[in-house]
This record gives C-alpha cells, structure tokens and sequence, in this order.
C-alpha cells in the first residue's frame, strides 16, 4: 500500500511530512541516502507500487550528487579502459534522461582539438566507435573538423599547432535539479521522501535488520521506522552505515573516495554552446571545459581523498594543475583572478582488495550491491548517467534476497520526471544563464506566485524561492541558492549578496531561521582559494 501525499501533489508540506512519518507502518523499502542513487530507487520503487520511505540527514544531493561535472555521458575514457560493457549501459541511459527529463538534462557537442596529426585518426576512431555504441539512441553523428573549424567551435582554443578536431556529441544537465525531479516524482508515487532527518540507529530482530531510528533535526522529534528491506545509498558514507549495522565488529571499507576539483568562470573564456575536452592531461585525466547556465565550469581531478568533509577543500595541486591545464588549451587562459566558484565533489569509487588508498584513476566506475548477514542491503560507486541502472539491479537483488515482492517490474524507462516536457520543443539551451526555463511545464504555475517580478539577482525571482519551500523541500537559503538555483557554484559572490534578500523570503515561509550568516560564511568556502 502506498503512502500518502499532501492534497496538492506538488506540496512538500514539512508538518503534514512528519505527520506521516510518525504513523505506525511497515514500508516495504526505507532508503538511507537522498542522492542519485537513494533517489533513483525511491522512483523505481514507488512506480512499482511498493510502500518507500526515504531519508536524507541533511539536504537532498548535498553531497555528491550536486557536485558533479555535469554530465550525462557515456565515458568516453572507460572506452579507452576497455570497459564496454559499462559504456554501452551509460550511452542507452544517456538517452533515457534526456528523454524524461527535456528541461533538465540535453544534448551538448564536445570538440577534441588535436595537435599532432596521429590525433585525428586514433581518438577519431574511438569517438565513432562510441557513436556506434549507441546505436539509435546517438545523440548526434561524429565529425571531423578543419583547424579553421575547431576554431570557430571553439573560439578561444590554442591556435599553436593546432591540426584539427573531432566533434562528438553527449550530454549535460542540472545535477541537483535533476535529484529534486526524482524526490518530487516519486513523491508524488507516494513516496515518503524527508531531507533533514538523519538515520541514528539501525534495528535488528533474529531475522535480521527490520528498521531504523531516525532524528528530525529541526525539531529534535525522533521516529521509529519499520521497513522489509533496508538500502544503503549513502555514497562514500556507506560505511559508517554499514559499521551502524555491526557496531561489535569493525567492518572492512568498500569505499576509497576520490575527490574532483571544479573551477567557473566567465563565458569570455570559451565562447559558444560547444564544449572542450583534452584527452590526455598530465595526470592521465580527461579535462573538460563545458559551458554550463551562462558560465564554464573546467575540471576535473581525481585526488585520493581520505577524511569525508560534507564541504572538502580543494589542494593547491589540483587548482594549479586545472589553471596549467587550461593555458595549454585556451589562447587567453583564466588566472586565479577570474574564478567565480571553485568546489569539490567526493566520487565513492569501490575499493578493490588489493587497493591499498592508492591511485583512484584505475578503480572502475561501477557500482557494487552488497548484502550484510542481517540483509541490510548496501548500494554504492557507479556515476550519475546510471542511477536508473543501479536502481534496477539494487531491485532486481532484493527480488532475489526475497525482500520484496517479486512480481513487480521497473516502468522508469519512459516515465516523464515532474516539470518533462516530453515530445515538446525545450526551447532553452542548458548553457544559457539560469532562468525559468529550468521548470518545464511547471514554468507558469512558478510564474503565478507572489513575487514573480521581483528580480532577486542571477535570474531568480522572489516567486522561485517560494516554491523552493512550498513545493521542493527547501529549508534554508543553502538550499535555495546552491541546489534549488545553482547561484553558489556560478558565483559565490553573488550568492553570497543575495543571503539577505532570500532569507527573508524563506522566514517568511517557514517561520524558522534561514541561518543566513552560515551560508555566507559557506560562500567564502566557495570563492577561497587555496594557497
């Protein structure tokens, strides 16, 4: 039996939330983990009908999740590993996102400058091959281009020795927008989805893991939550869940994090809707440099990282090797002056036995399903473009376990997300600055708030924020200006002199502080480089 949701199906009403929670019920799923992979399975679930609860200690995609490169892609460098097989599952959910999520998630073109004619046929070889992966869920067919062509895809690329370029197509999208969509999609599945709720204690019985207790943290009130089957998604977190569980006995790490640094700039520096990528850095990393709501994020690293800050700090390295990396590629590079944002996201690559903390570029990006002796089920690695992949197979082997019923099927391939303007012309490209175009279909209902011309700063309106907290769970002005808006990961400075005017909104709304000053104290996190 599903659960049930507020009478506006949009609502995120928190009273009539908690209400619920505290109903005595047995779900059959309680999730621990509000990212792409708890979220993924939270819809998955819920569209098969079966009762799921979902709990997030902190904010939905806090971490990981709202941290990415940006992407929807299929990996072009685990072709190059000789990872097939993954490549082949990312490249037909690639498509599968863009298809239910038109607003949110589109295609991009990415251009490959080349500077030794050897270039051209080798990776061009291997960019047609990935459109070939494809099959009739391409994006767009590879091309190679003249030096006078890559320049005028890529205006301020490096002219120096430039041969050529190869022009291949994947995608892009909004990260944490795109986890709102599955939260408010599965919610109104009848799903029970609670951000700021955090897990304290797991419950046993001889047959095993039977529940959880969980905190609320702004009231302090405590829940008892009974569920059939118990899923770890809490990413490079898993283990200290997963420790919850077996507290008498240490248990060994599945994760071995590796932290990406990103940097935004200015559209000055890479003109256009086309995006960069170099192939082969000095690290054996790819780097992109992607136009993204009116900015260019470039990145990525991949560091070992081995403490699990919810707000990591980038190393000098990696800021000075992203900055060395562009001037080898951008004829007018950025300097540590033009930085807008700079921010770091944890990857919860899966730790193989004999990886001892060593170099997490050969670690495979997929996933892991786990079961424990008390069926506490444990799902982690894997990247964003496969969510609904990994919710499939977390599914699939809780069927199996005899956890769930066996009998219901995934219906998420084709399954529009809240705001999908599927078959519609999206009429908006994902590289232009922020705007309302971000809410699909819901655009008009967003646009008849209080508020709706009254300009905030950086395309948000004060109608936005109130939807923020009326309908897509937002608590406070973090919530609102990094994740509901992207405004702290464009422009910390920005963000950080709207503060005021928004939490003045959310109070208004919720009667609760909007913990002002800690967010700008966070800004600061976002716009201090290290030295």
């Amino acid at each position: 039996m599903q659960t049930r949701q507020a009478e506006d199906p949009r609502k995120s009403s928190r009273a009539e939330i908690l209400a619920q929670l505290s109903e005595p019920k047995k779900y059959d799923l309680a999730i621990i983990g509000g990212g792409a992979t708890g979220l993924g399975v939270a819809l998955d679930a819920a569209a098969r009908g079966l009762s799921v609860v979902l709990l997030e200690s902190d904010d939905f995609a806090k971490g990981t999740s709202s941290r990415s490169t940006k992407l929807v892609h299929g990996g072009v460098r685990y072709l190059a590993q000789g990872n097939v097989p993954l490549v082949y599952e990312a490249v037909h959910e690639r498509a599968t996102i863009l298809h239910n999520a038109p607003h949110i998630a589109q295609p991009l073109a990415f251009v490959m400058p080349c500077y030794k004619f050897w270039e051209l046929p080798f990776f061009g070889a291997g960019l047609i091959l990935y459109q070939l992966l494809a099959g009739q869920r391409s994006l767009g067919r590879t091309r190679f281009l003249s030096k006078t062509g890559t320049r005028e895809a890529l205006a301020n690329v490096h002219p120096e020795n430039l041969k050529g370029g190869i022009q291949y197509w994947d995608g892009q999208f909004d990260d944490a927008r795109l986890a709102l969509a599955l939260a408010r999609t599965a919610a109104q599945r009848g799903a029970l989805l609670v951000n700021y709720c955090k897990v304290t204690e797991l419950l046993h019985t001889q047959q095993g893991v039977s529940g959880l207790i969980a905190q609320d943290r702004e009231t302090r009130q405590e829940f008892r939550i009974e569920a059939a089957c118990i899923i770890n998604a809490t990413g490079v977190w898993v283990d200290s869940i997963r420790q919850q569980d077996t507290p008498d006995k240490k248990v060994s790490e599945m994760v071995a994090p590796s932290q990406g640094v990103h940097v935004v700039v200015d559209r000055e520096f890479l003109p256009g809707d086309q995006a960069l990528i170099v192939p082969h850095t000095s690290d054996g990393r790819v780097l992109f440099a992607v136009p993204w709501l009116g900015k260019v994020i470039i990145g990525t690293t991949d560091t070992p990282r081995h403490d699990l800050s919810r707000e990591p700090d980038p190393f000098k390295e990696e800021l000075d090797f992203i900055l060395r990396e562009s001037s080898n590629h951008l004829e007018r590079a950025p300097t540590r002056a033009d930085i807008k944002s700079i921010w770091v996201g944890l990857r919860p690559l899966v730790k193989p036995p004999e990886n001892n903390g060593g170099n997490t570029k050969k670690i495979s990006r997929g996933h892991t399903v786990v079961f424990s002796a008390s069926n506490l089920v444990t799902v982690t690695g894997g990247k964003w473009t496969t969510y609904r992949a990994m919710a499939l197979d977390v599914l699939k082997h809780c069927q199996d376990h005899k956890l769930i019923p066996s009998e219901t099927q995934s219906s998420t391939e084709d399954l529009p997300l809240i705001g999908s303007q599927t078959g519609k012309p999206v009429g908006h490209k994902m590289s232009d600055a922020p705007g309302m175009a971000a809410y699909g279909d819901e655009g008009a209902f967003v646009a008849s708030l209080p508020g709706a011309q009254r300009a905030l700063g950086g395309g948000l309106t004060e109608a936005m924020v109130r939807f923020a907290v009326r309908y897509e769970y937002a608590r406070c002005v973090e919530d609102v200006l990094a994740r509901r808006s992207r405004l702290l990961f464009l422009d910390a400075h920005l963000a950080e002199s709207m503060a005021q005017e928004v939490g003045e909104i959310i109070e208004q709304e919720t009667g609760l502080d909007p913990q002002i000053e800690a967010f700008k104290m966070l800004t600061r996190h976002y716009r201090q480089l290290p030295e």
